[in-house]
């Protein structure tokens, strides 16, 4: 079955579902890596870029996967693989669930629904709220505009509005 799209999950309102242990059927995340580049220039880095949450929302871990690809290719083809550090400061722990309902013709004869039905897990997703750090990227000096770029391109891949911040740390 396609996936549904990003807003039928990104608008919350409850307590997130995460108690895996009780859950059976969670896929793993998509998320291959959370940190990326040369963990050295995080310690001489002079360049910090981050992507900050503006409203309240989940993310889905195919979403996050997304923005990291993006944030990575953009970063290492300008700046280099050995001039940045990258990392990502969300996890998705919440579950999301779906009622699967039949979708083709004359389906409204077989199926009614169910009101308020539980739902089987179908992924997971990082719930995020305003002044979250969603991303993260450091490196040398004179990369500014590269970082934000990067930044940019990974935000587009997210369904919450967010803002991005780049800071020069050394002088």
């Amino acid at each position: 079955m396609p996936q549904r799209p990003a807003r039928c999950y990104t608008h919350f309102s409850g307590p997130p579902y995460t108690r895996k242990e009780y859950i059976p059927g969670v896929p793993p995340p998509k998320i291959t890596r959370f940190e990326m580049g040369n963990r050295a220039v995080m310690e001489e880095g002079e360049v910090k870029g981050e992507l900050i949450a503006l409203e309240a929302g989940n993310i889905r871990h195919n979403a996050l996967e997304a923005a990291r690809i993006m944030v990575n290719k953009s970063l290492a083809s300008t700046v280099g693989e050995a001039n940045f550090y990258f990392k990502i400061r969300v996890y998705p722990h919440h579950v999301i669930r779906e009622n699967k309902m039949m979708a083709f013709a004359g389906a409204d004869r077989l199926q009614d629904g169910m009101r308020q039905a539980f739902g089987k897990p179908i992924g997971t997703a990082a719930r995020v709220y305003p002044g979250t750090i969603i991303l993260e990227v450091w490196a040398r000096a004179g990369s500014e505009n590269a970082v934000k770029e990067a930044l940019r391109k990974g935000a587009s891949k997210l369904p919450i509005p967010t803002t991005i911040e780049v800071k020069k740390i050394k002088t």
